[in-house]
């Protein structure tokens, strides 16, 4: 059998019956589209945050778009974020008209080096886009201050951190806004798409109830601005109002995971070890991704499919070296670290239900691998 990153059927089994009743519970209810489901997770995942209101999207780039439009962002402004992330965060700036203009980041925790962002700053640039990236928060001080000092808006991307804590502020709440997607893979993930924004700014809010719904306020076929269709399914609220219930337990189930591979993997040391993931002093990691470093990156991705055991690059062509994105004008060589993370980072296998047997092949394989380099 192979081993993946990534694999939800451990998790269904355990809780099939509760997801089952999730479904049954939607489609007996007489309403399957902004039903009682999508308020209640609303409800309960502003609850979880402390915030005044989430609306939930249909995905996680939605999310990130219409926020950004929620914040008054569009075309010719700038929007300052990472070129290593996921492209939606990229495409969402675009989508808007905005111009994603790229930092470099710190090479010890692959997050933006945030004494890089106040000479990016332009009379153009209207926010900034920090990307919880794997699981870990940014460093918010000092991007808040800049914020402040500027008049900037604060979007965080937090797709790959439900659940992470800074200074035991959950992610989420230190900035105007911020974009979750429920994409299955994620800490808190649905079965099949989802998104929301939570913010403590009823205006922001009210716009992105109008935004999700074509641009309508209440009454139907009455746009008052320009909107999109963008809903939650009621399944997957439903089936995400279950597993909120569980979220610190999976975040829980993941450090345990990680701390394991930190056990097992933690005395390869030397100039070729491997580079396990660090996390910064008052951070709480949800581990959306375990990832590693080392220079023959690809050696040993190719070593270890003969041990039938396949792993993930997160991510291995950074935004700005996309065709798609090459009108933004940045070369080879303009974010160095960004471009030297990119050749060393792969991901060992992470999710809350993966079993000692499990990591046991992966750790002992990369060990063996390691060994023959």
């Amino acid at each position: 059998m192979t081993t993946r990153v990534w694999n939800y059927l451990p998790e269904y089994e355990k809780e099939k019956a509760d997801i089952l009743d999730a479904v049954e519970k939607v489609f007996g209810s007489g309403q399957l589209v902004l039903g009682e489901s999508v308020k209640g997770f609303e409800a309960e995942f502003a609850a979880y945050h402390g915030a005044g209101y989430c609306t939930s999207v249909d995905n996680g780039t939605n999310a990130l778009k219409l926020a950004l439009e929620a914040l008054g962002i569009g075309p010719g402004d700038e929007v300052i974020t990472v070129s290593n992330t996921a492209a939606p965060t990229v495409l969402a700036i675009t989508s808007t008209g905005a111009v994603p203009v790229f930092v470099d980041v710190r090479e010890a925790d692959f997050l933006i080096d945030t004494a890089l962002v106040e000479a990016a700053i332009t009379p153009r640039t209207k926010a900034l886009l920090p990307v919880h990236l794997y699981g870990q928060s940014v460093d918010m001080a000092p991007l808040k201050a800049i914020a402040a000092k500027h008049g900037l808006k604060i979007l965080e991307d937090c797709a790959q951190a439900h659940g992470a804590r800074h200074h035991g502020e959950l992610v989420g709440t230190m900035g105007d806004a911020a974009a979750f997607s429920f994409y299955p893979t994620k800490v808190l993930g649905a079965y099949g798409d989802g998104g929301a924004v939570v913010t403590s700014d009823e205006a922001i809010d009210l716009s992105m109830r109008q935004l999700r719904y074509y641009g309508m306020d209440k009454v139907y076929y009455v746009v008052r601005t320009p909107g999109h269709n963008s809903r939650l399914d009621e399944v997957q609220a439903e089936i995400l109002r279950r597993k909120l219930g569980r979220l610190d337990e999976y975040v829980a189930g993941r450090n345990a995971v990680a701390r394991r591979y930190e056990e097992k993997l933690g005395d390869l040391t030397g100039p070729g070890a491997l580079r396990l993931p660090a996390t910064n002093e008052g951070n709480t990691h949800s581990y959306y991704v375990y990832v590693v470093r080392h220079p023959e990156r690809d050696r040993i991705i190719e070593a270890l499919k003969t041990y039938d055991i396949s792993l993930n690059i997160s991510y291995p062509w950074p935004c700005h070296t996309m065709s798609g994105f090459a009108y933004l004008g940045y070369g080879k060589g303009a974010l160095p670290v960004t471009e030297k993370l990119a050749g060393e980072i792969f991901s060992l296998p992470m999710y809350p239900s993966l079993d000692e047997a499990e990591q046991d092949r992966v750790i002992n394989a990369l060990r063996e691998v390691l060994t023959v380099l």
